[in-house]
């Protein structure tokens, strides 16, 4: 038993991190969802082999409990809004976009109360948003199908000016100058006069 107050680490990091495969398609998601990092997408995987374990596990259980125990797992899922109909076959091919499209984030900007997911992402950890009239301020909620409803502004609607995009930095490139050339000398054209030879008579 770990220390009560250290807290476990709730995802598996990738194995291979330096598969580009991976790296493209997590930032494929990262720029979809307005996410901040990676660890947003590990845990929602994590999540979505959690629900898929204990799909695998109801499978190889008796008649009798198997029943049972289905019946609490696709409560739970329809109540997610992850299922709609069908059984664990709808559960086992849960994919991680099926988990991110109930965040709060999402559906917050879905809804048309934000202009951009990471607008979304602003005005929920701000405070400007409340569910059944409590504050949420966690942008990977995961909103319930009976809770969309219930959505809106807390407090005061938030001004909402467009998040301006990053702009990809300017290259400076720089101008190749020639070096300087020095400026010809005058050659003057008046005739030189001859002086005295041997100096002048006293």
């Amino acid at each position: 038993m770990g220390h009560p107050r250290r807290l476990r680490k709730k995802y598996a990091t990738p194995r291979h991190p330096y598969r580009k495969e991976r790296i493209e398609e997590e930032n494929k998601l990262k720029h979809e969802y307005g996410l901040k990092n990676n660890r947003e997408i590990w845990k929602t995987k994590s999540e979505i082999r959690k629900y898929r374990a204990q799909a695998r596990k109801i499978q190889a259980e008796t008649t009798e409990k198997r029943a049972q125990l289905e019946k609490e797992l696709m409560t739970k899922m329809k109540k997610m809004g992850l299922v709609i109909e069908g059984g664990l076959d709808e559960v086992l091919s849960l994919t991680v976009k099926s988990l991110l499209d109930r965040r709060l984030q999402t559906i917050i900007f879905r809804k048309g109360l934000a202009k951009s997911m990471k607008q979304s992402r602003q005005i929920i950890t701000h405070g400007h948003i409340q569910i059944n009239g409590r504050k949420i301020n966690v942008p990977s909620y995961t909103v319930q199908v009976n809770e969309e409803t219930t959505i809106e502004y807390h407090g005061e609607m938030p001004v909402l000016e467009p998040t301006p995009e990053p702009q990809p930095e300017e290259t400076i490139i720089p101008v190749e100058t020639k070096p300087s050339v020095p400026a010809p000398r005058e050659i003057s054209t008046k005739p030189k006069i001859p002086g005295p030879i041997g100096g002048e008579k006293q």
